[in-house]
């Protein structure tokens, strides 16, 4: 089969590999309808993510058809058209059981790895290093999906894939990151970031009644389409994120503030986005951190910080002493997918929300190593990738 591997810092190909094959009862074999390429990915694309290795297969958003499944598994037929969420859980273990999924206790086959950097690892994921277990991704044209009889979600004729694509990652992690706001009538909601994520989070707020929401972005498409969504927006390079949240909040700040960035932030007038790459230049810090710094300046006292951004190692010079002070809620993690896909699939349903509206590209799998540049670059109006294997 055809697949999309890693060989190494912005040297992704699309390569010819074996079919993947069952290996435990409970697995099952997808044939891939369509796959997307994520903001995350970038990460892997750009050097920034320690564990990879050459040749892994990358890609964590994709859907199919069951082409073949484990003696064991009873959840799934040949023939089901399903959605694979990128955490990949086991449904018994401690953390299963109370509904964190992204940390399961089993399906890391690297947990002793992941221990030693994280303290306690997390979940197995489709595509994303070997700290979080080494699995072959989604950008491919058939998957092996472990412990297939708990995550993968089975979608009802009437739905294209452009429709649910997006339940096996963006759409619940934008959905995550805002109840993780605790969203109230009177609220302003600032999202940094209107990529992916950041448009899900922008219209998942908009869904959970925030009174004002507001995009922070320096892409002119982004920006339209967040405003599209309901946002008012703020071009970085254009204004000042800090005099401009203040102004629209009559100086007290936004009371929730989401972070769908993550570790490679990007600021054009800020001194700590200068040190932060030098710093990451010499490998003195992992992750540039500009976000999470002006959101704990500007949030509004005992207001909350969501993060649904990616961060990898060691960030520098946070403001702790005015998270502390300020008495400021922080709240992150990868996404527990499974939590929300029942609730989102009927909102898709009941046309609350098409999520197809973030698409701006579909290509062959072929032409995924140059749609990464291209996503990486926002060349050509870029905000999401689908392939179509």
């Amino acid at each position: 089969m055809r697949a999309l591997r890693w060989h190494g810092k912005k040297d992704i190909r699309c390569d010819h590999v074996p079919d993947p094959t069952i290996e435990d009862g409970r697995d099952a074999i997808i044939k891939v309808s369509s796959c997307a390429i994520c903001g995350s990915d970038l990460h892997l694309f750009g050097g920034f993510m320690p564990g990879m290795e050459s040749g892994d297969i990358l890609g964590h958003e994709f859907m199919g058809e069951v082409v073949d499944v484990g003696k064991d598994n009873r959840h799934l037929k040949v023939g089901d058209r399903v959605v694979v969420p990128f955490t990949i859980c086991c449904g018994e273990c401690e953390q299963c059981r109370r509904g964190n999924w992204s940390v399961c206790e089993r399906s890391n086959r690297n947990k002793d790895l992941a221990d030693k950097v994280f303290g306690h690892g997390t979940a197995g994921m489709f595509g994303y290093t070997h700290l979080t277990g080494g699995y072959p991704g989604g950008q491919a044209e058939y998957v092996r999906v472990p412990y297939a009889d708990v995550a993968p979600v089975k979608i009802p004729d009437g739905l294209t894939d452009e429709q649910v694509l997006f339940l096996g990652d963006i759409f619940p992690t934008g959905w995550q990151a805002a109840v993780q706001c605790d969203i109230q009538p009177t609220d302003t909601v600032a999202v940094w970031g209107a990529g992916p994520v950041g448009q899900f989070a922008i219209r998942s707020a908009v869904l959970l009644g925030a009174r004002q929401v507001i995009a922070i972005d320096n892409v002119p498409e982004r920006l339209g389409m967040a405003q599209a969504g309901g946002a008012i927006t703020i071009n970085f390079e254009e204004e000042s994120v800090i005099e401009r949240l203040q102004e629209l909040t009559q100086g007290k700040g936004p009371e929730k503030c989401i972070d769908a960035v993550g570790m490679e932030a990007h600021a054009t007038r800020s001194i700590d986005s200068v040190y932060d790459r030098a710093k990451q230049a010499v490998m003195l810090e992992s992750d540039r951190p500009h976000v999470l710094r002006e959101m704990i300046y500007v949030c509004r006292p005992a207001g909350i910080l969501s993060i649904p951004g990616v961060y990898g190692g060691l960030v520098d010079k946070i403001p702790f002493g005015a998270l502390m002070n300020k008495g400021l809620t922080v709240r992150t993690g990868q996404t527990h997918v499974n939590r929300w896909t029942t609730d989102l699939l009927r909102r898709i349903q009941e046309g609350q929300i098409d999520p197809s509206f973030v698409i701006t590209h579909t290509v062959g799998l072929e032409q995924g190593p140059e749609m990464y540049k291209t996503f990486r670059d926002k060349k050509d109006g870029c905000v999401k990738v689908v392939l179509k294997p």
